[in-house]
């Protein structure tokens, strides 16, 4: 008889600590933190997630979105070690150009990209550099003859800043980069003022208004696989280095690239919490609603990544040949 009240006992108390262990996994809110001022890709493809990755989480939490943007997305990424709650509740999308600063210049950065929690990518980052139509520049070899191409960037170390250095210091393209811009958004209404010449960024995250009426000009692609929706089969920029030299620099810069659209998390979060959170946006990236939803935006979603995968390349990026790292640093400057 004892043993059978110890055994229901023991019953009930397990059963009270499962309910107690289900309850501490659900989150009550969820917050996306965007490095960038709202309007560009990166708004755009986390307003969209957020709309989704509720259904999945445990406790279907309402999810919000929060842009921060500095230091080219680099104070939202150190906002999860700061301020934000360390629970998994807080995750931030941030440019990987940072990865690549972060390589180049560690005394700038004095931040790993080890050292965050990957939660997962959405896509590959399909870029591609481009002229407004009004320039007149419609071709690569357009471009090498240009006096001079203005382009917007929020800072050094952006991909788009990295992008353009390449196209200035290794293929001679007399190209200005103006700095300050806190988002696509703003560098696309310079380049409709004429302020600027062009870009360089993700192809879906042009207005569909310029793309749809060819309102600008597909010059060279950095992306090394297909780019949806781009037209005039501009060159990929790989394959313009005459040296293996020159190929496997423009790799190593243009390496983060397959992590896009990356989300990262605190590595405080504890690991049942990281877990459940990787999990729902695994989740997210099969869902029908999400993936309908991009398809109506017109944002791919190439190769969604899982967050072990993306912590995979970027310990990949972080063992390049030094020698690589230090002609790199010359060239993204």
């Amino acid at each position: 008889m004892r043993k059978t009240v110890y055994g229901l006992a023991a019953a009930t108390l397990l059963a009270l600590a499962s309910g107690a262990a289900h309850a501490a996994a659900e989150f009550k809110t969820m917050t996306i933190v965007v490095g960038f001022s709202p309007g560009g890709g990166y708004d755009a493809y986390a307003r969209v997630l957020s709309r989704h990755i509720g259904r999945h989480v445990p406790g279907n939490p309402n999810v919000i979105v929060q842009n921060m943007p500095g230091s080219s997305s680099l104070k939202a990424v150190q906002y999860l070690d700061a301020n934000a709650q360390k629970d998994g509740s807080v995750i931030t999308a941030f440019n990987p150009g940072l990865i690549t600063e972060s390589l180049l210049s560690p005394e700038k950065i004095r931040f790993k990209f080890t050292d965050v929690a990957w939660v997962g990518s959405i896509t590959r980052d399909l870029r591609a550099c481009y002229a407004w139509g009004a320039s007149g520049i419609k071709t690569w070899d357009d471009l090498l003859k240009a006096t001079e191409f203005n382009i917007g960037a929020p800072a050094a170390g952006t991909s788009t800043y990295i992008n353009a250095a390449v196209l200035k210091n290794l293929f001679g393209v007399k190209l200005r980069q103006v700095t300050g811009y806190p988002g696509s958004a703003e560098e696309r209404l310079a380049i409709e003022r004429r302020e600027l010449d062009g870009g360089c960024g993700a192809w879906s995250s042009n207005p569909p208004d310029w793309v749809e009426n060819r309102k600008i000009n597909p010059i060279v692609s950095f992306s090394p696989v297909p780019i949806p929706n781009i037209y005039g089969n501009p060159p990929f920029v790989g394959d313009l280095a005459k040296t293996k030299e020159d190929k496997d620099l423009i790799n190593v810069l243009i390496a983060p690239d397959a992590v896009g659209r990356p989300y990262v998390a605190s590595k405080q979060v504890p690991a049942d919490r990281l877990a459940a959170v990787r999990q729902a946006f695994d989740e997210t990236m099969k869902d029908a609603a999400f993936l309908a939803e991009t398809t109506k935006l017109t944002l791919p979603v190439e190769g969604p990544l899982q967050g072990a995968e993306a912590a995979k390349i970027i310990d990949s990026i972080y063992t390049a040949p030094p020698a690589l790292v230090e002609r790199a640093k010359a060239i993204a400057k």
